[in-house]
């Protein structure tokens, strides 16, 4: 190890031009790759490509065609709502707007303008007939027909409480969307549309889509304030500090080349950034000046006028080199320690931060012991002079120093017992802790995104959607078993052998292979005159049609009347704004095709029923709806809930309930189920990322703690250095179950930084105070030099580390408020843990022995 130190000395001393040299070609090319960044804020991003949640979401959209949704909403509380003329006017404009904007899914959007209004009308013959038309053609010129538009709508359930609010003070316009990454643009676009409207009319526009894209361009422009903010702030503290401007230009030099070079590796390799990424330039901020300053304190502490600069520099590397590699690699391993986590933007964080902590140890090595020694005299006699009046006036941080350890000098037992009851107390706080997280919830309250959220969520059945998919698992028999088992008719045994290995080397589905086996058959019947070929060939068609009405199961009463029950089931737990299914399809269509009152809501009593209502239905001017809610062959269906609530509590509990009523309420046989939509998603991922976490704090936790016993060669030192990081993690966990805030992703990475900076602080003084014990042989006089310099230095990292974070405090968005909020928390509570737990441990351990 010291022939190691000494080598990297020498290389700093001797060869500083070189040293500058390529830290400015990595800069220049890490620079070179910034204008190639990528954003990405999509929750869906945080599992993995091939994680089994996330595969069936995908695979539900495309079987049902869901699209993402932008949610624009109208409110006005006067006497008639929305519903005047003025304001369905102006719907009627916005949606033929929308309907010509690049990128919106014509077909799709839902507004009261292009959906279908259902009644009954008498045919000719006296029976009854189902009439579709367009629910608002054109808008309403009087009040009496504007009306009239809101009750249509009350008698159609599907868009009832999601196209108008049932007071009639809300309308909504649902806009699905091609790409989800350009829902802001979009959002834009039609906010343009919106300003030139007239009407008294509130305007409001959300969705998930939109929240997270809006998310990502000011993620992008808070990339560009905080971490230059952040970088000022340290400066002027330094300034503060040591008042010298070149002396501390070594620190910032190092700082912004770690981050520069960090953050141009990650996009030259093709990392997108993502909310956690982001974060990467404010986190390595502050963490790469914290050896700087180190070196810098303890020059500054012995450095004397007329001194050889470069001996003084070296005496203090070669001191502070080994505390300074363990801090550093332990600070690593606790980012490395994301890695093993399920979530790949927050693998990628650990990755990046934890090579940026490395790249600072190696920069300030050989950087700054470089930079310190061609200083001239006239700075280091002025650096000289400041660093001892501060020490005489005992102003500023030394004065705080001095209280701190007179604190800890005192009444040792009671502080042992202080710190164990707040830990019991951190510790029942932990298990008070909910997991919770929303995509809107990371913008202010007062953000338009967030007050858009909360109104239409109040108006509506909620804008937040997740899928409820019902799958028919029988087997259909293969095509191979319906051709077979009777005698082949002579004039059909070459088409049958050749119809047989057609469908047997078909890699369509059983049920395509029967649909194009019907056609085959039916062609057949055309070109044979023989009786026993044509009583054969009807005999498998019917054998054929019977299977395939069997297979669609979802036009089963019984499978439909299971669906209606569990949406009624819903409609009862106050989870769950409103449910739509085929069920409500079929209901409405059975109602005009009967009666058209309430009374015939309600399912037919056979399968043929069900597929009559259907038929019926594919007559609309709007017959792609149908298959949003079940599969063309009939064998897979689906429940969009909307919810009020993207917390994923709220979806969990959903989660929840629907199992409860399952478990009591058996499935049809055969019926398996899944789920999917957004909602669902962030309940996925939320739940790996605690696991994760978890998994990879324990990992981390024991190797930091082997790691220190190897460092200090004692186990005692090394549950001692392990001190600091036990209590500050479960100190600053325990507060946050006490106070209810919720276990968010931002919150979840904590734990990473608490584990690499509490034990530094920890390791800096147990080293330094196991030395000044060997010099000394008195507990005593130890802890009186480790409140000079010693402590001076573990203050000023704390500091400088803790007032980095502070400029995220102005940020727009939450989860950078959170971080700056918590991390200069735990750089606060680590530096008074170790300055007042740690000398109170040992005075007692060592009282006897060293006195």
């Amino acid at each position: 190890m010291n022939r190691l130190i000494n080598s990297s000395i020498q290389l700093s001393l001797d060869h500083a031009k070189k040293i500058y040299a390529v830290m400015i070609i990595m800069v220049i090319v890490a620079l070179a790759f910034m204008p190639s960044i990528q954003i990405d804020t999509d929750p869906e991003n945080m599992l993995p490509a091939d994680n089994a949640a996330r595969v069936f979401h995908n695979q539900t959209k495309s079987d049902f065609l869901m699209h993402d949704s932008i949610v624009v909403g109208a409110v006005q509380t006067e006497q008639f709502g929305v519903f005047t003329p003025t304001v369905l006017k102006e719907i009627e404009q916005l949606t033929n707007h929308i309907l010509s904007i690049e990128g919106v899914i014509e077909k799709d959007v839902m507004s009261v303008s292009v959906v279908d209004n259902v009644t009954q009308e008498q045919t000719e013959f006296g029976s009854n007939a189902i009439r579709f038309e367009w629910l608002m053609k054109q808008a309403p010129e009087n009040q009496k027909n504007a009306s009239a538009v809101l009750e249509k709508i009350k008698k159609l359930p599907l868009l009832n409480n999601t196209l108008a609010s049932e007071n009639g003070n809300a309308v909504a316009i649902y806009v699905p969307l091609e790409d989800k990454n350009k829902s802001y643009l979009i959002a834009q676009e039609i906010q343009t549309s919106i300003d030139s409207f007239s009407s008294s009319a509130d305007w409001h526009i959300t969705g998930l889509p939109v929240a997270e894209d809006r998310f990502g361009y000011e993620m992008f422009v808070q990339m560009g304030i905080s971490a230059p903010l952040a970088g000022l702030a340290i400066f002027i503290l330094l300034f503060i500090l040591f008042k010298n401007i070149k002396f501390i230009s070594a620190a910032m030099i190092v700082a912004m080349t770690t981050v520069i070079v960090i953050m141009g590796l990650l996009i030259g390799l093709g990392y997108t950034v993502h909310i956690m990424s982001s974060m990467i330039a404010i986190f390595l901020m502050p963490i790469a000046v914290v050896d700087s300053v180190h070196i810098m304190s303890e020059f500054a502490d012995r450095y004397k006028e007329g001194q050889d600069k470069k001996a003084v520099i070296k005496t203090v590397v070669g001191e502070l080199f080994t505390p300074m590699l363990f801090t550093s690699v332990t600070s690593t391993i606790g980012f490395l320690s994301l890695m093993l986590t399920p979530i790949p933007p927050v693998q990628i964080f650990g990755a990046f931060i934890g090579f940026g902590i490395i790249l600072a140890f190696v920069t300030t090595i050989l950087f700054v012991p470089a930079y310190i020694s061609r200083l001239s005299d006239k700075s280091l006699k002025q650096l000289q002079v400041s660093h001892q009046q501060s020490l005489e006036q005992k102003s500023g941080l030394a004065a705080f120093v001095n209280v701190i350890g007179n604190i800890a000098k005192k009444r040792q037992a009671l502080h042992i017992v202080i710190f164990g009851l707040i830990f019991i107390w951190s510790a029942i706080g932990v298990t008070k802790i909910q997991i919770n997280d929303n995509p809107v919830r990371w913008f202010k309250e007062d953000h338009p995104i967030r007050v858009a959220d909360k109104e239409l969520n109040q108006q509506f059945a909620g804008t937040y959607d997740a899928y409820f998919v019902l799958q028919d698992e029988s087997v259909l028999p293969s095509v191979k078993t319906l051709l077979e088992g009777s005698e082949i008719p002579a004039s059909l045994i070459e088409w049958h052998t050749s119809q047989l290995q057609v469908s047997l080397s078909n890699d369509k589905t059983v049920a395509n292979q029967l649909n194009t086996l019907v056609y085959e058959i039916e062609d057949v019947l055309f070109e044979v005159s023989d009786k026993p070929a044509i009583t054969w060939l009807e005999s498998k068609l019917k054998s054929i049609e019977i299977v395939q009405q069997k297979s669609k199961r979802f036009t089963s009463p019984e499978v439909l009347t299971y669906i209606e029950n569990l949406q009624n089931y819903l409609a009862t737990t106050g989870l769950v704004g409103k449910s739509n299914s085929l069920t409500d399809i079929v209901k409405v269509v059975n109602r005009e095709l009967r009666s058209g009152e309430f009374v015939d809501y309600q399912l037919p009593d056979s399968a043929n029923g069900v597929a009559q209502t259907l038929i019926q239905y594919q007559s609309s001017h709007r017959p792609g709806d149908l298959w949003h809610f079940v599969t063309p062959d009939y064998r897979k269906s689906l429940v969009w809930l909307q919810l009020t609530s993207g917390d994923n509590q709220h979806m969990s509990s959903v989660i929840e309930s629907v199992e409860q009523y399952i478990k009591k309420n058996p499935l049809p046989e055969n019926i398996s189920t899944g789920w999917a939509g957004k909602a669902y998603l962030n309940v996925a991922w939320q739940e790996q990322m605690v696991t994760g976490m978890l998994d990879s704090l324990m990992s981390a936790f024991v190797i930091v703690f082997i790691m220190m016993v190897l460092l200090f060669r004692s186990f005692v030192y090394g549950l001692l250095a392990m001190l600091p990081l036990t209590i500050t993690i479960t100190f600053i966990y325990g507060l946050i179950g006490w106070i209810g805030k919720d276990y968010d992703m931002p919150i979840a990475v904590l734990s990473a930084l608490t584990l690499g900076l509490s034990v530094d602080f920890a390791i800096h003084f147990l080293e330094r105070a196991r030395s000044a014990l060997k010099e000394t042989d008195s507990i005593k006089q130890t802890m009186n030099i480790m409140f000079g310099e010693p402590a001076n230095a573990i203050t000023k990292n704390a500091s400088v580390v803790a007032l980095g974070f502070t400029p995220l405090l102005f940020a727009p968005l939450v989860p950078y408020v959170t971080v700056g909020v918590f991390l200069a928390s735990i750089m606060a509570i680590s530096a008074l843990v170790t300055l007042i737990l740690l000398p109170a441990v040992l005075t007692i351990i060592k009282r006897g022995k060293h006195d």
